[in-house]
């Protein structure tokens, strides 16, 4: 099922500097060695105490003899230049540094098939995909073939295969932004990722009429990215059922229950066990030779001038059953096993036998 997980990256972000926003702690520290930290206790932080004060929901911090001061939405340089000015206003001494402690306002959450769920701050610096799931514990996952990175961001739903983000580093340095919600999903299905997206929604919203309306936008980014896989999922179901697509086989001849070809799988290997205990196919127990297993295969080298190359195994050892479970099958490979010792004489019998019987009737008419 590859061929339907296309590849549906969220839209590039502009870097932009780091702006204080609500939950976030901040510090004003000040020199130690400065005579004013006696002057300005209780109302900047010394640098030896780190106390920081936390944005509130109105976006400001409260400092004493000072006031409220509203830096949601400032970057630290501005912050910085906003509190010298107040500072100065309140004839107190402005020297101190800016410094954000913790940050609370802008998170990413990340689940699904990592080994560390969580949520993931939004520092100074930007937040790639590769470093959000390498903070989760790194992805964990049986199927690379079924399996994707479904990211929710503003009431749209995106994909990235996991076979591609490890083969393009464009993709593993997406930047994230506040409020994206990461999923690893190993299914094909939407399932778990929605449930997933509407518990983050759940945790992050609070008023109830926001949090019906991201719902609703998740159930309708959702109800489409199903509708296109559902589609996508039957057409392709559509072509196998018609022979449309393209394939690849190997072909079973000689004493097998079932003479024809063995269909390869998509996207993964198949080993000479497969084609023989295939219920289909396999030795044909009257008839068979278990000992004369042969696999045959022509060169593809034109100078060779159509050499074949055969294998040969005696499958009647159970220790080389294991050889079988390794030999690796390719595109137009003849699987041939021969007739059983009993059967060939038979057979020659069955083929002499109508002469014998016939001559001496040929020889009374004469």
């Amino acid at each position: 099922m590859r061929n339907t997980l296309r590849l549906d990256p969220p839209p590039p972000v502009t870097n932009s500097p780091y702006t204080i926003g609500v939950g976030d702690v901040v510090v004003l520290s000040t020199p130690s060695t400065q005579g004013t930290v006696g002057e300005l206790s209780g109302l900047l932080a010394a640098q030896n105490s780190r106390n920081g004060y936390t944005v509130q929901d109105d976006g400001s911090i409260n400092i004493p003899d000072v006031g409220r001061v509203r830096l949601a939405g400032l970057t630290v340089d501005e912050g910085e230049a906003l509190l010298f000015q107040r500072l100065v206003e309140s004839q107190l001494d402005p020297t101190f540094s800016l410094e954000v402690a913790e940050f609370n306002s802008r998170r990413v959450s990340v689940g699904g098939a990592v080994g560390q769920p969580g949520v993931m701050p939004i520092t100074l610096t930007p937040l790639t995909l590769s470093e959000a799931l390498s903070s989760a514990g790194s992805v964990s996952v049986g199927d690379i073939d079924v399996s994707s990175v479904r990211i929710y961001r503003d009431g749209q739903m995106y994909q990235i295969p996991l076979e591609d983000l490890y083969s393009r580093s464009d993709l593993q340095n997406l930047h994230l932004i506040a409020g994206d919600s990461v999923f690893v999903d190993t299914d094909y299905d939407l399932n778990r990722a929605e449930r997933y997206f509407a518990q983050q929604i759940q945790r992050v919203q609070t008023t109830v009429s926001g949090r019906e309306i991201a719902l609703d936008e998740l159930t309708a980014a959702v109800t489409l990215r199903r509708a296109d896989l559902n589609e996508r999922r039957e057409n392709f179901t559509q072509t196998i059922e018609l022979d449309a697509v393209d394939r690849d086989y190997v072909y079973l001849s000689g004493e097998v229950r079932t003479q024809g070809r063995y269909t390869l799988p998509f996207n993964r290997k198949a080993v000479l066990a497969d084609a023989l205990f295939d219920t289909g196919g396999g030795i044909a127990k009257e008839t068979g030779d278990a000992s004369e297993v042969y696999v045959l295969r022509a060169s593809n080298d034109v100078r060779e001038f159509g050499a074949v190359t055969a294998w040969h195994l005696d499958v009647r050892n159970a220790a080389n059953l294991a050889l079988a479970s390794k030999f690796e099958l390719r595109p137009d490979d003849i699987v041939f096993i021969a007739e059983n010792p009993v059967t060939r004489w038979g057979r020659t019998i069955n083929q002499i036998t109508p002469s014998l019987i016939t001559a001496p009737i040929n020889a009374i008419s004469d």
